[in-house]
């Protein structure tokens, strides 16, 4: 947990939803934005999760947090969890598009049609139903306008081994970004897209132990605080809208990607 700064009164009316926020990124971003004053809806398939991550805020944050069991492949899931953000606040400035999943890594003719559609589902088709609301929702605000940001990753631009369905939802995100970027402007919204590149998190601790090269060899490879993800994500989402950070990368400086090495 960061100590909030003085921009908690800024933020004391801005309101923010976060998808995949029971866990890793998710979880370290919400709870940024807790810390920071922000009211923030805490969205993931599991309300468990959720509830166990808004209990690692302080109590005073914990009033400000709203946890939505909600499924980002499902239309009407990601419609309900946006109606009961809005229905609690009245507004919503900000989403960052966070909940992704990937397929196991194994060589692409192995890969099933139901472990590529469930990759597609969640990080294309996820980012896009909770774009589409929050284009809806953000027009309504007072005044119009708000800001999305998705979550990239290093992936859209360089792949790793066996990685098709998550390398190619990662891109398409990007092209998303790029059309979501123009088509908000007449709305006064905003969008980012931030590449993180192996924060340090469960799902991340497998690069500490070795994962698959390029060349067929097993490396080692450098990790980075996700502190420093929620801290950046937090930058965008502070930023007057007449300014935009198209896009970030925000990776362990060591890390295979520049020169892939």
């Amino acid at each position: 947990m960061t100590n909030p700064s003085n921009s908690n009164t800024r933020c004391a009316e801005k309101t923010v939803i976060i998808t995949g926020a029971g866990s890793g990124i998710g979880r370290a971003c919400a709870l940024k934005f807790l810390a920071e004053g922000y009211r923030v809806g805490f969205a993931g398939r599991r309300l468990d999760a959720l509830n166990e991550a808004v209990a690692q805020a302080s109590p005073a944050d914990q009033t400000r947090a709203l946890a939505v069991s909600t499924d980002v492949s499902n239309p009407d899931s990601v419609k309900q969890l946006f109606e009961t953000c809005w229905a609690k606040w009245g507004r919503i400035d900000t989403i960052f598009n966070n909940a992704g999943t990937g397929a196991p890594p194994i060589p692409l003719e192995e890969l099933t049609y139901e472990q590529w559609k469930a990759v597609v589902d969640i990080n294309l088709t996820g980012s896009f139903l909770c774009t589409q609301q929050a284009f809806r929702f953000m027009q309504q605000n007072t005044p119009k306008g708000g800001r999305i940001i998705n979550n990239g990753s290093i992936s859209a631009y360089a792949p790793r081994p066996n990685s098709a369905p998550y390398t190619a939802t990662k891109h398409a995100v990007t092209g998303l970004t790029k059309s979501s970027s123009l088509d908000g402007r007449r709305h006064n919204i905003a969008v980012s897209q931030i590449d993180i590149g192996n924060a340090l998190t469960d799902m991340a601790f497998k690069m500490t132990q070795g994962v698959p090269q390029a060349n067929g060899q097993i490396a080692i490879e450098a990790v980075m605080d996700v502190q420093h993800v929620a801290n950046s994500v937090f930058h965008i989402a502070q930023m007057p809208l007449e300014a935009n950070v198209q896009f970030m990368t925000v990776m362990a400086t060591t890390m295979p990607y520049i020169g892939r090495g």
